[in-house]
């Protein structure tokens, strides 16, 4: 299947627990996507990790992603551990790193969804593909901000990855445009934050037709 064929997926990428409520509730959302960075911007800390999870599931995420962490292949696995244990809709993240790659490889073998994050080339891409790996996370923004053509770059990562179970979860969206011109160059999955979703969903126009048609209805007797 070709990634034109697959259909798109938002993500929230935040751990602003009322914002995220409301996108998980209202069904915009496929997921909650974090990472520590992530967590600790929001002012939680990894021992809420589990609350975190019942929370965003019980309010219908069907997918929630958090990172796991350690310098080494063994204590990478020892923590994703922990995060596996939380239920079925979870899945790991796994830095793109030397350590992190040999770590991914053993999660895909025991049947864990895994997202390799912070992949910065086509190569990164190529190896998380051959692994089986679930899900790529490039960042747009970063890799413009390194001068670096990040659309075409992350295009290339889902071509690398065509035939494969592999798709490009794109994250470090800037605006609502940024989500649209990817998925023009066939990308299927995205994670941004609260801000850059509503921006997605909101036109003026569409708000001034919306109290049209409820001023209409009032004078119509409804």
């Amino acid at each position: 299947m070709s990634s034109a064929a697959i259909a798109p997926r938002l993500y929230v990428d935040s751990a602003d627990l009322d914002r995220v409520s409301r996108l998980l509730r209202a069904g915009v959302v496929h997921g909650v996507t974090t990472n520590p960075t992530i967590l600790e911007r929001g002012g939680r800390t990894a021992a809420e990790i589990p609350d975190l999870y019942a929370r965003w599931e019980g309010e219908g995420a069907r997918e929630i992603f958090f990172q796991t962490w350690g310098a080494s292949r063994s204590d990478l696995l020892r923590n994703a551990d922990t995060i596996r244990a939380l239920g079925e809709r979870v899945a790991v993240k796994v830095p793109a790193t030397a350590e992190g790659f040999a770590a991914a490889s053993a999660l895909v073998a025991d049947g864990v969804s895994v997202l390799v994050t912070a992949v910065y080339s086509a190569g990164q891409a190529l190896a998380a593909a051959s692994i089986g790996a679930r899900y790529i996370a490039p960042y747009l923004g970063r890799l413009r901000d390194a001068g670096v053509d990040g659309d075409a770059l992350i295009a290339r990562m889902q071509e690398v990855c065509a035939g494969s179970e592999t798709n490009v979860l794109a994250a470090s969206l800037r605006s609502a445009d940024d989500i649209v011109s990817l998925r023009l160059a066939g990308v299927p999955y995205f994670t941004a934050a609260p801000d850059v979703l509503d921006e997605l969903l909101f036109h003026e126009v569409s708000d001034s037709s919306a109290a049209e048609f409820e001023a209409a209805m009032g004078r119509i007797g409804a």
